[in-house]
């Protein structure tokens, strides 16, 4: 005689032979805990960070330099969750700019509402950002006419990977560490990406390749929104009837220009220098307040080898102390999270620990944003972190999740 049992039947055994894995809550509720200045700023330096938090805010046209080719429109819209200045929101703007204005732009199919604020690379084309969209089609572009990258043709031969933004709390204490607490507070022998010129520590970006917060704020002018500026100072596409402005279009200004706040400052400094003051001025993010649990949980974290790279606390040159959870070194991720991108010494393979300060309200993990569950993006790692999520999945049930809940907290 013949038994059939159906799908429905062996559920109970199914379920007995999965081992039970931890849990990520989800995004912490209650207040955004970032997206303030630093505590201490004279009143000329909070008037500086408030006129720069407003730059950030503001909308470019093309009028204004946005384009010809671009990923947003303004840099906040990338820098949101949980506050001005943070990383992804929950709703992603970049579907809404593809037809912003009349323009002809077509949403790719790795950009959705719900998913991560997204830059892509060709690594076949050497790895530079391929904007999402261009001004083709705007009231405020008559005459160009460009289209968009081949991201059908990128995607049926494997030949695309993405990023997403960076959060830019407490950044102005991570620039200010000097090279050697970095070195110092890391592993020995720890790989750090490193100025072609001086020689010195670069610390931002996902592959740490940007030195300094100007730099970086120059860089992803030009490349996210397509302005041009005093670091940046071409355009990326040069195509006959798309060019609309003297370049660089975003400068130190002239006096006559000085009424726009009460921050004199801000008023002369080009829009990349509002950005980089910006970030400065930004405060930490603040963690939730401890419990038993999340004290265990940052006590696993360090034991079974997770703070060997994402370091608890830096120093400034100033001898103030915070707490990013990074070491701000390169590591090889392994062979799950290779993009094929080299920038700096950063090698395809290798990425920079990314800071876990925040990280209780960030709705995307990993360089490109694949994961929105800290246990998986906890899974992902490999290559240099293999021996240490080995560590991670031979603890307790009751261990993983208060490591899990710990990160939440921060």
């Amino acid at each position: 005689m013949k038994i059939r049992i159906g799908i429905i039947g062996l559920l109970p055994f199914l379920i007995a032979a999965s081992p039970p894995t931890s849990i990520d809550p989800g995004v912490r509720g209650g207040p955004p805990g970032a997206g303030g200045p630093l505590s201490g700023l004279s009143e000329e330096m909070q008037h500086f960070f408030d006129a720069a938090l407003k730059r950030f805010q503001n909308v470019d046209d093309v009028s204004s330099g946005l384009g010809p080719r671009f990923n947003l429109d303004n840099c906040a819209g990338c820098h949101s969750q949980p506050a001005i200045g943070g990383t992804s929101p929950a709703t992603n703007p970049e579907v809404a700019v593809a037809n912003k204005a009349g323009a002809t732009n077509t949403v790719p199919p790795f950009i959705t509402l719900n998913g991560p604020v997204r830059e892509v690379r060709f690594p076949s084309n050497g790895g530079g950002v391929e904007d999402l969209y261009t001004i083709s089609g705007r009231s405020d572009a008559g005459g160009c006419n460009i289209t968009q990258p081949d991201f059908t043709t990128a995607i049926a031969n494997n030949d695309i990977i993405f990023r997403i933004p960076t959060p830019l709390f407490g950044t102005g204490l991570i620039e200010d560490v000097p090279d050697d607490v970095l070195v110092a507070n890391a592993l020995p022998g720890a790989h750090f990406n490193r100025s072609g010129n001086d020689g010195t520590i670069t610390r931002f970006g996902w592959k740490a390749q940007n030195k300094s917060l100007l730099m970086f704020s120059g860089e992803a002018y030009n490349v996210e929104v397509g302005v041009t500026n005093e670091l940046f100072s071409n355009e990326r596409e040069n195509a006959a009837g798309c060019q609309f402005n003297a370049t660089p279009e975003d400068t130190t200004n002239l006096p006559k220009n000085s009424n726009r706040s009460s921050s004199i400052a801000s008023n002369i400094s080009s829009d990349i220098t509002n950005f980089a003051f910006f970030g400065r001025f930004l405060a930490a993010p603040t963690p939730a307040p401890t419990t038993s649990t999340t004290t265990h949980g940052q006590q696993v974290f360090a034991s079974v080898g997770c703070q060997g790279c994402h370091v608890a606390k830096q120093t400034t040159h100033g001898g103030v102390d915070f707490f990013p959870y990074s070491d701000m070194a390169l590591h090889d991720m392994g062979a799950g999270l290779v993009d094929g991108i080299t920038q700096g010494e950063a090698s395809g393979s290798e990425f920079r620990t990314a800071p876990l300060w925040g990280v209780g309200q960030r709705l995307f993990f990993l360089h490109d944003g694949r994961s929105s569950n800290l246990v998986d993006a906890i899974e992902a790692h490999g290559g240099e972190a293999a021996s240490v999520i080995s560590n991670f999945n031979t603890l307790s049930l009751s261990d993983q999740q208060a490591i899990i809940l710990f990160l939440r907290s921060l």
